[in-house]
C-alpha cells in the first residue's frame, strides 16, 4: 500500500521534451500516428528519460536493454535488479487537475494504475517483469490559439507536418530522388527534413528556403517521415519527389505542435507483471477514470493506492547489487 510519502517528484526540464520529440519522430517510421499520439509519445518519452536521470543522480544501479518483442523497434528499456521496466505514464494536461495534483499530490493515490488489456496480454513480458506508474503535469498548444499565446508569451514550440504513409513507409524500398521544396511565402523559411537513408538509418537535413523559390535538396533520402519549421506557417508549402512525379502541398493549418510543456513529473509505484494479471480488474472501453475522459480501449486496472512503494524496490536493487560484487 501506498501513501503520499512514496511518492516521488522528478523535476522536469526542457531538454526532456527534446528528448521525447527525437523519439516521437523516430516512431514515425513505423507507426501512424496523429498528432495528440505523437504528444502523448512525447510526454511518455519525457518520464522514462526523467525516471534514468534520477535513478542516475541517486546512484541506484540500473541496466539498459532492447525492448521486447512486439514492442517499439527504437525502445530501450531499464532494467533493476534484473527484471524489465514498463513505465505507464500518464500525461495530465487540464489546468484545474494540474492545480490539484500540486495542492495535494496525494490525490493520485485515488486513480488507478491502468494497462491496456491488448498491450498485456501480447508484449512478450515475464511475470518477473514490472510495471511502474507514472503522471506527468504538463500543457499542450495543440489549437492555432494557444499556439499563438505561446509564442507570444516567449514560449518554445514544435512544428511539424506527418507526411502520408507511401513516404514515411514506402513499399518500395527506392531513392526518392532530388526532393525539390519551395514555398509561397514572401520570406525566408527554414524547413527540416526528418526522414531515413537506404539502410534505414535516421537522415535529417536543415533547408533555407527563399522567397518563393525551389530549393533542390540532394540528400539521398529512402523515406521522408515529417518537416520540421520554426515559425507558423502563414503559406502553403510544397514537397515535390522526382520517384512519385508529384508535389505534396502543405497547408498552413496541416502543421501540429508537439512540445509537451511539462511542469512536474510523479511517480508512484510499482507492481510486478504476474502480481497485476492477479489482481488488475477489467475497465471496459469509454470509462471515465481520473487521467482520461473516456478511455478508449479496454484496460486492467489496479488501484495507485494498492502498488507497492518505489523506495522499498530501490533498496532492494541496491542490496541485489551489493550481493552481485561479494
Amino acid at each position: 500500500m501506498l501513501s503520499s510519502a512514496d511518492l516521488l517528484r522528478l523535476p522536469y526540464t526542457p531538454d526532456l521534451t527534446e528528448g521525447g520529440i527525437a523519439y516521437a519522430l523516430l516512431a514515425l517510421s513505423y507507426k501512424n500516428l496523429s498528432y495528440d499520439q505523437l504528444r502523448r509519445m512525447v510526454a511518455g518519452a519525457i518520464v522514462e528519460l526523467a525516471f534514468r536521470r534520477y535513478l542516475s543522480q541517486q546512484e541506484i544501479p540500473f541496466e539498459i536493454t532492447a525492448a521486447t518483442p512486439f514492442t517499439d523497434p527504437a525502445r530501450y528499456d531499464v532494467l533493476l535488479g534484473g527484471h524489465r521496466c514498463d513505465i505507464k505514464s500518464f500525461l495530465i494536461s487540464h489546468r484545474d487537475q494540474i492545480a490539484e495534483i500540486r495542492r495535494d499530490p496525494g490525490i493520485l493515490l485515488k486513480a488507478p494504475a491502468l494497462v491496456p488489456s491488448d498491450h498485456h496480454a501480447s508484449n512478450g513480458g515475464s511475470d518477473n517483469d514490472l510495471y511502474l506508474f507514472a503522471f506527468l503535469s504538463g500543457l499542450i498548444a495543440a489549437s492555432l490559439s494557444d499556439l499563438k499565446k505561446a509564442v507570444g508569451a516567449n514560449q518554445p514550440n514544435y512544428l511539424i507536418h506527418v507526411m502520408p504513409e507511401k513516404w514515411r513507409k514506402p513499399f518500395n524500398w527506392n531513392p526518392l530522388g532530388a526532393l525539390v521544396l519551395k514555398s509561397e511565402s514572401d520570406s525566408e523559411m527554414l524547413v527540416e527534413i526528418s526522414g531515413q537513408d537506404s539502410g534505414r538509418g535516421i537522415l535529417t537535413r536543415l533547408v533555407n528556403l527563399p522567397p518563393k523559390t525551389r530549393v533542390t535538396v540532394d540528400d539521398p533520402f529512402y523515406a521522408v517521415t515529417a518537416l520540421h519549421v520554426k515559425n507558423i506557417p502563414s503559406v502553403r508549402l510544397a514537397i515535390y519527389s522526382p520517384t512519385y512525379k508529384e508535389s505534396h502541398l502543405i497547408a498552413p493549418l496541416e502543421w501540429g505542435n508537439i512540445w509537451v510543456y511539462g511542469i512536474n513529473i510523479m511517480l508512484t509505484g510499482f507492481i510486478s507483471r504476474g502480481e497485476f494479471r492477479q489482481r488488475a480488474k477489467l475497465l471496459a472501453p469509454n470509462s471515465r477514470t481520473f487521467q482520461y475522459d473516456h478511455t478508449k480501449t479496454k484496460n486492467l486496472a489496479v488501484p495507485v493506492l494498492e502498488l507497492n512503494p518505489l523506495p522499498d524496490l530501490f533498496a532492494r536493487v541496491r542490496e541485489w547489487k551489493l550481493q552481485q560484487k561479494r
